[in-house]
């Protein structure tokens, strides 16, 4: 016999007939999770019998009584067991149950908040990150201040810590990408060059994108995902851990030993990591050159200083140097928002590299804007 046949037979059903002192309700079948699914029209029936007081309930045939059922019969009936009912001593301690805890009525669904208060809230938080973030940018200034009247104070050694871990740690990772990356790029160009018959200027093509564009833009992406989110989740350990309120106990400025050293760190390593890549994407670019185009590495950096004018190489480093100030402050200020909880910790940590890789592309345009006219005269 089919499974559902056999659930079928044992749907919830409810038997009325007359006895002696009345009408007798006999309950049947199962009363848990799996019967209640097969008989929906049962709520509508045990609402009608149980509004007839003078009824007498007999459950000494159902096969089986969970929490549910208890608790659909226990709410048909008033919240209180019928006058006159046959229970066996398990279904008795099931309706015990209800009867010893108050049941709590759902609270209402919450109505969505009109566009306007919406829109209200997202300006708020906004702001605040604003205003948080310029007082972090304040406070950095004020302990360079301080620095440089007691350079005896400068966390020499946390600075060099972050510049192994941001930068020495990076150079495989940002090898990798950039090598690729330079191989895509000559590739794709020395198609369409062969077609124009101007090899010759892939070169410049190659020379332009990587150092200006490619190069510091790669770099701090793969920074802000790689060592922004450690700072961030770093900062939010020593929360949870009450690091950072033991060091307020004793007096040791945050900013100073904790935000200054990670920001001039990546100040200091990601131009640095700018020019690996740099490299990195010139000789896989230079590679497929040669593959493709038959242009020898020698004529390739002979060809290169007199296409790409130095002054984009200045303007990478210069990227270089903001895209660190800016990763290091916005892992250092979602990291000091993390709340002592595991899930702060990980929304925290999200939101510093999605907001990291938003505001590099953001002033990567605005690079782009302020400098067009700078390092383009090709030759």
């Amino acid at each position: 016999m089919p499974p559902e046949s056999t659930a079928a037979n044992h749907r919830p059903r409810i038997d009325v007939r007359p006895d002696e002192s009345g009408r007798l309700v006999t309950l049947r079948g199962l009363w848990n999770l799996r019967g209640l699914a097969l008989a929906p029209d049962l709520r509508r029936q045990l609402d009608g019998y149980a509004a007839d007081g003078g009824l007498t309930w007999d459950l000494g045939d159902v096969e089986a009584l969970d929490s549910a059922g208890a608790f659909i019969l226990w709410q048909s009936w008033g919240e209180k067991l019928p006058a006159r009912i046959r229970l066996l001593p398990e279904h008795r301690r099931q309706f015990q149950r209800w009867q010893q805890r108050a049941i709590r009525a759902l609270p209402p669904p919450r109505r969505p908040l009109p566009w306007l208060k919406r829109l209200a809230g997202i300006l708020h938080r906004f702001f605040d990150h604003v205003l948080s973030w310029t007082t972090l940018l304040g406070q950095l200034l004020l302990d360079m201040a301080y620095l440089f009247r007691h350079p005896g104070d400068i966390p020499w050694r946390e600075i060099s810590a972050t510049i192994h871990e941001t930068g020495g740690r990076a150079l495989g990772i940002t090898a990798l990408v950039g090598f690729l990356i330079g191989l895509v790029v000559s590739y794709l160009s020395a198609l369409q060059l062969q077609t124009l018959g101007a090899q010759i200027y892939i070169v410049n093509i190659l020379g332009m994108s990587i150092i200006r564009e490619l190069g510091p833009l790669l770099a701090a992406i793969l920074v802000a995902g790689r060592s922004g989110s450690a700072m961030t989740a770093r900062i939010g350990v020593m929360r949870i851990t009450q690091e950072l309120d033991v060091l307020a106990a004793m007096g040791i400025s945050q900013s100073l030993r904790i935000i200054l050293p990670k920001v001039v760190a990546l100040i200091i390593a990601l131009p640095l990591l700018v020019v690996w890549t740099d490299i990195l994407g010139l000789l896989g670019g230079a590679m497929t050159a040669k593959l493709e185009l038959d242009i020898g590495l020698q004529q390739f950096v002979q060809k290169l200083p007199t296409s790409v004018p130095v002054a984009n190489f200045a303007i990478g480093l210069g990227k270089g140097a903001v895209f660190g100030l800016l990763i290091a402050l916005v892992a250092c200020h979602f990291g000091l928002r993390i709340k002592p909880d595991t899930e702060s910790l990980g929304n925290e940590t999200t939101n510093s590299v999605v907001a990291s890789i938003t505001l590099v592309i953001l002033v990567d345009a605005v690079f782009a804007i302020l400098f067009r006219n700078v390092g383009l005269g090709l030759q």
